[in-house]
C-alpha cells in the first residue's frame, strides 16, 4: 500500500468510527453534537480523499474549501455548506446569540447531517478502494449526489 494509501485509510476509518459515534448521538437526541460530529466525518473523509489523490498536507476545516478540488464531490456543494455552520454555533453557548446550542438544534437538523455523512463516507470509501486498484471509482455509489439537472 502506497503511503499517501495508508494515510487515507486512517482518515477514513476515523471519519466512519466518528459516524457510528453520530448515528449513537442521533438515536439518544443530541442533535446539536450529532451535527458537529457530521461536519467532522465529513471533513475527514474528504481529507482522505485528498490524501488518496497524492496530497502530503491538507489543511482546514471549510468542507466547501476541502472539497472543492475534487471533482467526486461536485453534487455535494450545497450540503456541505449547510454542515460548514455547524462547525462552530454547535458547540459553543455565545455562537447563537440569545440561546444554547441543546436548545436550537433540532432531530431534522441531525437527521439530514447523518444522511449527508453517510453519503460522503461511501463515495470517499468508493474512490479511495478504487484508487488503490480494487474498485472501479467511477462506478455509481448507492446514496451518491443527486444527478445534475
Amino acid at each position: 500500500m502506497r503511503e499517501t494509501n495508508r494515510e487515507a485509510d486512517r482518515w477514513l476509518r476515523q471519519a466512519e468510527n466518528d459516524l457510528a459515534y453520530a448515528t449513537v448521538g442521533l438515536r439518544e437526541g443530541f442533535a446539536a453534537q450529532v451535527c458537529f460530529q457530521c461536519q467532522q466525518v465529513c471533513e475527514k473523509a474528504i481529507k482522505a480523499l485528498r490524501y488518496a489523490r497524492g496530497e502530503r498536507t491538507v489543511i482546514g476545516h471549510a468542507l466547501v474549501v476541502l472539497s472543492a478540488p475534487l471533482e467526486a464531490m461536485a453534487g455535494f456543494h450545497d450540503e456541505l455548506a449547510v454542515l460548514d455552520q455547524y462547525y462552530v454555533p454547535t458547540r459553543y453557548p455565545n455562537g447563537l446569540p440569545g440561546g444554547i446550542p441543546s436548545d436550537v438544534y433540532t432531530t431534522a437538523q441531525a437527521t439530514a447531517a447523518v444522511g449527508v455523512a453517510r453519503r460522503i463516507v461511501a463515495v470517499v470509501r468508493r474512490e479511495v478502494e478504487g484508487s488503490a486498484g480494487g474498485h472501479d471509482a467511477s462506478a455509481p455509489v448507492e446514496g451518491g449526489p443527486p444527478p445534475e439537472a
